[in-house]
């Protein structure tokens, strides 16, 4: 064990001394957290950020109102530490979920056992139930006082030409200028029932059972909050092409009313995955992001 894992597991049986620790590694999935398998049954999650911390309480906040209206499983916090709020000694450990990450090499081998109809499904469905949830009753913390996506998008926009252009080439920032300034022209866009959304709806945070040819649970609600629900759909369509959401319109009816909306979130990912990497030095994260742009 490395001089990290032994330093979590300190603070985790500190906490939780009647927990007996066999085993501990690193899942190096994490790009927010430092993520912990525990006894091969557990997984902690570490917040690496100052930022971290609040979201995990939201998280665990979110997570155990919506759990009883989800037909799929979620994370069940059981170990809570939010007592000192500095980055390493905060955590969050619930029961490990069945499954592996649904990856797009998952998804290829899924595709030829015939089973992306099924997964599509309980993915559309979860949505759907997730979406309709009625946030002002169950979780009217989250309700901002004054929810504006058009605010919202163009923050964002003057965050990707502060930062990012400097280094783009001379036609990705004609393009993304172009972008951007069409889509916040138009007010339908921004016609919609905010509700609330998982945040990162992609390969890393739904798993799959290769055995039982279905997805077995979704992670990471770390992101989740009051939104547009075109962005859970960008997410799942960024994961594995437009076409996976062939099967969604029986069970997600509203989806023919998101795809524009949908295909512009797509769009920013990658660019907001490199303002994430400069605000938290992460190169890795900045050159990904910026990697069609330079």
């Amino acid at each position: 064990m490395t001089t990290t894992t032994q330093t979590y597991i300190q603070h985790i049986q500190a906490m939780y001394p009647e927990l007996t620790i066999t085993s501990a590694y690193f899942n190096e999935m994490g790009q927010n957290n430092d993520v912990l398998i525990v006894n091969d049954a557990y997984v902690f999650r570490f917040p690496k950020y100052t930022a971290g911390i609040e979201e995990l309480k939201i998280e665990t906040s979110i997570l155990r109102t919506v759990k009883p209206y989800l037909s799929l499983p979620i994370p069940a916090p059981i170990y809570l530490s939010f007592a000192e709020e500095t980055p390493g000694r905060v955590f969050a450990g619930y029961p490990l979920l069945e499954g592996e990450p649904f990856t797009r090499e998952a998804f290829q081998a899924a595709s030829h056992q015939n089973s992306v109809p099924t997964v599509d499904t309980q993915l559309a469905q979860f949505l759907h139930e997730l979406h309709q949830l009625p946030v002002s009753s169950l979780l009217p913390e989250l309700i901002p006082a004054d929810f504006d996506m058009a605010k919202q998008l163009t923050k964002l926009y003057e965050q990707i030409a502060s930062k990012l252009f400097p280094a783009m080439r001379e036609q990705a920032k004609k393009d993304v200028a172009e972008s951007f300034e069409a889509y916040l022209a138009d007010p339908v866009h921004f016609d919609f029932q905010p509700c609330l959304t998982h945040g990162d709806f992609g390969t890393g945070n739904i798993l799959y059972s290769p055995t039982k040819q279905r997805i077995t649970g979704i992670i990471d609600f770390g992101g989740s909050g009051v939104g547009d629900p075109a962005y859970d759909l960008a997410g799942l369509c960024a994961s594995y092409g437009e076409a996976f959401l062939q099967h969604f319109t029986p069970v997600y009816p509203q989806l023919e009313q998101v795809m524009t909306r949908m295909r512009f979130y797509r769009s920013t990912f990658a660019l907001e995955e490199a303002l994430f990497g400069l605000a938290n030095d992460d190169e890795t994260a900045y050159l990904a992001g910026m990697r069609d742009y330079l």
